[in-house]
C-alpha cells in the first residue's frame, strides 16, 4: 500500500478525523479541502497567508470622499449592457 499524495485534496470529513496531520502538511504546500467533491476551503501557513495580504492593496472608499476627479471618471465611464438581474435588484 502506498502513501496518500500530499497534493491530493482530502475531503471536509478526513481532514476532520486527522486534522493535525494536514496543519502540519499546510507547512510546507495549500491543503485544498473538498466539499461535496468539489474545493470549498484551502489551508495555508501563516507566514504565506501574510505575505498574500501584504500585496492585497484594495481599498474602499466612500462615495462622499472619492476625489472629483474620480467621482467624474466614473459617473462618465461605460460598464456596457446592464444585467436585468442586477438592474430588479436597485429598484
Amino acid at each position: 500500500m502506498s502513501a496518500p499524495d500530499p497534493t491530493a485534496p482530502v475531503s471536509a470529513t478526513e481532514f476532520q478525523t486527522r486534522a493535525g496531520l494536514y496543519i502540519e502538511r499546510s507547512a510546507k504546500a495549500p491543503v485544498f479541502i473538498t466539499k461535496h467533491r468539489r474545493v470549498a476551503r484551502v489551508l495555508i501557513d501563516i507566514a504565506e497567508y501574510e505575505r498574500l495580504k501584504a500585496r492585497d492593496t484594495r481599498e474602499a472608499h466612500r462615495t462622499e470622499a472619492l476625489p472629483d476627479a474620480w467621482a467624474e471618471a466614473l459617473s462618465e465611464a461605460d460598464y456596457g449592457p446592464a444585467d436585468p438581474a442586477l438592474e430588479a435588484l436597485t429598484d
